[in-house]
């Protein structure tokens, strides 16, 4: 058997679906699968982010569509599904990467944790978890009618080790962890074994929805919280957007085609740093 890079990795020809993809992260992913010779679709809530990453992806030479769609309506998902599949014909990978914290579910120096409302801790793990259950149902049904597809979740190192000050959104990527390996499993035992589950769960990047966590909002200098953080993160910096994409591929990649049901992290060392 030959092996080349385009065996091992090519991803060109391929359709992939990005949930939350008008954000930091998720918009980064796009416009590299583009990049590699995808056609993407950008879904997101706020239309306007969707259809700008797609913009740029097609200044730059790309196939993508940007797509309204609310990971919490599974009509909202459906209606997205039709409108893919009518613009490229097929869709081959799903990445679910809507997701997000809230202050409303955060303890702070003015909030205990009793204090917490109901609603936060709902809309926190609502959008996280069941935002990646529903969408995982609407696209994972067209797999399972083709009998191959690639879903990867985005989960976060708080699935493996519980963070201070964020209860709901811990729990909610420790849900989607869990869940990863389930429908890994459920997909290739009731459905096909070409069907694949995994997910990253990427360490601390700056985006809008820790930014009030991590940076102060008027010097734009880390919070204590941002500095602890870097100074328990082995190589002494926040991850860029950029370098998710090589675990992104390699997990899309035909050459992966053996693993399912795994989380990988990229998070810099944080993790395995004990703190002394």
């Amino acid at each position: 058997m030959k092996h080349d890079l385009e065996c091992l990795f090519g991803l060109s020809g391929q359709t992939a679906v990005i949930t939350g993809g008008g954000g930091v992260l998720c918009g980064a992913m796009a416009k590299a699968l583009a990049d590699l010779g995808m056609g993407v679709a950008i879904l997101d809530i706020a239309e306007e982010q969707a259809k700008k990453v797609a913009a740029e992806i097609l200044k730059d030479g790309g196939d993508a569509i940007g797509v309204k769609a609310d990971v919490l309506d599974k009509a909202s998902l459906e209606a997205a599904r039709d409108a893919v599949i009518e613009k490229f014909g097929k869709v081959d990978v799903l990445i679910n990467g809507a997701g997000g914290n809230s202050k409303k579910a955060s303890t702070s120096a003015d909030t205990s944790f009793f204090d917490l409302p109901q609603e936060g801790f709902r809309w926190v793990f609502d959008l996280n978890f069941i935002g990646t259950v529903l969408p995982s149902q609407v696209f994972g049904r067209v797999f399972a009618d083709a009998g191959r597809g690639c879903i990867l979740n985005v989960a976060s190192i708080n699935a493996f080790r519980p963070l201070t000050r964020i209860p709901a959104y811990s729990a909610a990527k420790e849900a989607i962890k869990n869940f990863t390996q389930w429908l890994a499993t459920h997909m290739a035992q009731e459905y096909s074994p070409e069907i694949r589950v995994n997910a990253i769960a990427p360490g601390f990047f700056l985006t809008e929805q820790n930014r009030f966590l991590l940076t102060d909002a008027e010097t734009g200098e880390f919070t204590p919280r941002g500095q602890s953080i870097v100074d328990h993160t082995p190589v002494g910096r926040l991850g860029d957007p950029e370098e998710l994409i090589s675990t992104v591929v390699w997990l899309l990649a035909p050459g992966s085609k053996f693993i399912t049901g795994i989380t990988v992290l990229v998070d810099g060392g944080f993790t395995s740093y004990s703190g002394v």
